[in-house]
Order: C-alpha cells, then structure tokens, then sequence
C-alpha cells in the first residue's frame, strides 16, 4: 500500500510564486517564506514549476530554485523550462531530488531514455494530463521514470488502468473531504496543486482523517509508548538534543507525556518547562523551530536522545548550542572530525578571499583568477595519477592533500559550500 503524500507546489515566475502555470497572479514576492511554511506544517514534498521564459531568467530561476532546496525540509521536484539535457543536470545539481519531464513536449519524451542512463530512473517524473499520452508511452515510462504527476484529477481512473507507476495528482479545486476519495486509488502516491497550497495548515489535521479512513499517510509512529519509558520522580525523562547533520549537542529538556505525544505527532520539538509547569514549543516565540528526525531511547529507557534539523539558535542567550561554557580539558589532542577539517580550512581560503594577505599562495591564486586556478587542479590531479603507480601509499595522501586544497580554492571562487558537496552525494 502506498504511503499517500501531502505536497504543496511553488509555480515560480519572476523569482515570485504566483497561483498556477495559467495565473501569473502573484501569491507571495518571497517563495522561500512558503517554503518555511510548508516545512512547519508537515508537508511531505514540494514540487517546483519554473515557468521563467529566455535563459537569463532560467538562470535566475535555478538560482531561486536553489536556495529553495536548501530551506526544505522534504524532497523537492524540480519542473519546468527543461529542454535538453543539461536542464535536467542543473535542476538536479540546484539540489532536486527529481526533475520532471513535461509530457505535453515531443523533445521531453524524446529525452526521457538519455536522462534515466545518465542521471537514473530514481532521478525523473513525468507529468501529463492526458491518460491517453501515458498509454502511448507505457513502457518509456514504466522503463525510464519512476513515477508521473497527473496535471488533472479527472483522468485518474483511466491513468490508474494504462499504467503501474506511481502517481501524484495535481488539484487546484476540491473539497477536501474528496481527497479522501482521491487516496483511494492504489497508484495515487499523493496530491500536490492549490488545494495543498491552499490548506497547508490543514494538513496534520487531514492526516489525522488519513489514518481514521486506514489511509497510510507519512507520521512519527512510535515503537515505545509513553508507558515504555522509565520517568523521574516528577513523572519526566530528560532528553539530549543533537543536531542531526553535523552530531553537535544543542540542549537538553525535558518531556511528559504530553509533549512526547505532540512531538510524535506535529513532527516538532515540544517540552514540558519545569520552570513555567506548562508545555514548551521550541521556537514559538524565537521562531527557532526544532524538526524532529529521529528520537531514541537508551538502554535503561530513561533518557531520550532526539536528532533534530535546527532552525536558528538552540540556546535562549543566542548561541548556537547551551554547551559552550568550558569547565575543564586536558590538552590532548583530539581526533579529527574529517568535515571539521574540510570546513576550517574552507573557512581560511574564504577568509583569506575576503581579507587577502600579503605572500599569500591562495590570494596569489585568487589574484590569478580562474585560469591558473583550474591549471593548478589540473596539474594536482595528473600528480595523484603519476603518485598511484608508485609503491608508496603515502605520496599519494600529499597528492590527494593538494588536490583538495586546489579543489577548495575553486569552491570558494564559486561560492560552492561543503554543504552543497555532501548533500548532493548523500542524494546520489
């Protein structure tokens, strides 16, 4: 069975959302406000229509598109002004889990086989509005994407009878109770479109209707209960708050049973004060939310660790993290985070891009430009190739040393962050 899927839309014209790809009526100046919305309101996708015309504002769009996928906190597909391949390239490398083919195009169809070679079939959508267009292409489709958006609810029945894929259904107008006649068809994966954007804030609720009508839809289900756990004399368990990409500690608060039961149910980070006796939403007041991605418990089932996608400052003074007050620490030396390593010396080619320092190599290859820049990471490349044939194992860690200096260099000249690096192989 289907996990059906709630997926607000953007339809991005001039770097504004506007209501749909035929109402250039504009819905809010800043997308990536909607987008935090979205985020807030436990939206499972969000599916992006580039409707730009000409190349530079293709650019511009990409752009937009970009930073979008950065603030998301699900998957993004990116639609839209794809016309060869390269299109598809760059809606992927702006961070979209998927890109879609608009079927309405002979020259979309025709790259459909070159696309899912080069970037996988997990990589593509197919939108049509036209059941009869998906059956002319059956086994293109079932063979080289891995699922459609269908432009119109009304072909839903002839789609679910052509073909197996899954499908999101795009509407713009339906009483919301319809979606639960919608989500009955086995291949509907969701429903995306203004009836989405127009109730994001609807959705926790309509999940709940879901999960009453046995409809799978994507929660926090708990494998221990609240009575699972081994609380403290005040009835609490205490729990440590980590930052789930980079492992730092941010906090550590207490839940009851309340605050466990929102938080597993709304998907962000609820407390119970002990100071104030009340529950605490983190982030209600600061707007420094806490998105749960994970909740453990320990071996005694007495502590609770959660991982969580910070937004802003975990700590009330404005710090990152509360843990930043050093009591003691012996001088040892530590082992290196290896992406600590990589993003402190980022740090200093981006500082030195700003602040230049005289005698300098990097400001001498900045000062150089893009050429020499390039020219040297050439030559570092040939060099851990050459250091490869050599018995050695150890020259080929210099090499490899160099090489990724020389590759910073050309990051920061390129405003590329590690950020964007690891994220784009974490999708891969």
């Amino acid at each position: 069975m289907l996990v059906k899927k709630f997926v607000p839309c953007i339809y991005l014209y001039n770097n504004h959302a506007v209501r749909r790809l035929n109402d250039l009526s504009v819905v809010e100046t800043d997308p990536l406000r909607l987008v935090h919305l979205y985020n807030e309101n436990n939206a499972d996708g969000l599916v992006v229509f580039d409707m730009s015309d000409g190349d530079a504002e293709h650019e511009e769009a990409l752009e937009m598109i970009k930073d979008i996928c950065a603030a998301a906190e699900m998957e993004v597909a990116g639609a839209g002004n794809v016309r060869r391949l390269e299109d598809v390239k760059k809606l992927l490398y702006a961070g979209c889990r998927r890109a879609v083919l608009d079927y309405t195009k002979e020259s979309n169809i025709a790259l459909t086989k070159e696309a899912s070679q080069r970037f996988g079939r997990d990589k593509l959508l197919a939108s049509s509005s036209s059941a009869d267009i998906i059956a002319g292409n059956k086994e293109l489709l079932e063979t080289y994407v891995c699922g459609l958006i269908l432009q119109t609810p009304h072909q839903i029945r002839e789609t679910q009878s052509v073909t197996t894929l899954p499908f999101l259904v795009e509407v713009n107008q339906i009483a919301l109770n319809k979606l639960m006649e919608i989500f009955a068809y086995e291949n509907v994966c969701g429903v995306t479109g203004n009836t989405i954007n127009d109730n994001y804030r609807d959705i926790l609720a309509l999940k709940g209707l879901c999960k009453e009508n046995g409809i799978l839809v994507e929660t926090f289900e708990a494998a221990l209960q609240w009575d699972d756990l081994e609380k403290n004399s005040d009835g609490l368990i205490p729990v440590i708050v980590q930052d789930y990409r980079t492992g730092e500690v941010l906090m550590m608060a207490y839940m009851n049973e309340d605050a466990y039961g929102q938080t597993l149910r709304t998907g962000r980070m609820t407390y119970f004060s002990r100071s104030r006796r009340q529950l605490w939403l983190k982030g209600e007041t600061s707007g420094h939310f806490q998105y749960l991605k994970s909740l453990t418990a320990d071996c005694d089932k007495d502590t609770l660790l959660a991982k969580v996608s910070q937004i802003g400052a975990a700590c009330h003074t404005g710090a990152r993290s509360c843990f930043f007050q050093n009591i003691v620490k012996k001088d040892v030396e530590e082992a290196a985070n290896p992406l600590q390593v990589f993003e402190e010396v980022f740090d200093v080619i981006k500082d030195r891009k700003l602040h230049p320092k005289e005698g300098s190599y990097t400001n001498y290859l900045f000062d150089k430009g893009l050429d020499k820049i390039l020219k040297k990471l050439g030559e570092e490349a040939t060099e851990i190739v050459i250091a490869a044939k050599n018995p050695s194992a150890s020259e080929v860690k210099y090499e490899i040393s160099d090489f990724l200096y020389h590759m910073m260099v050309l990051m920061a000249e390129k405003e590329i962050g590690w950020e964007e690096i690891t994220t784009e192989l974490a999708n891969r």
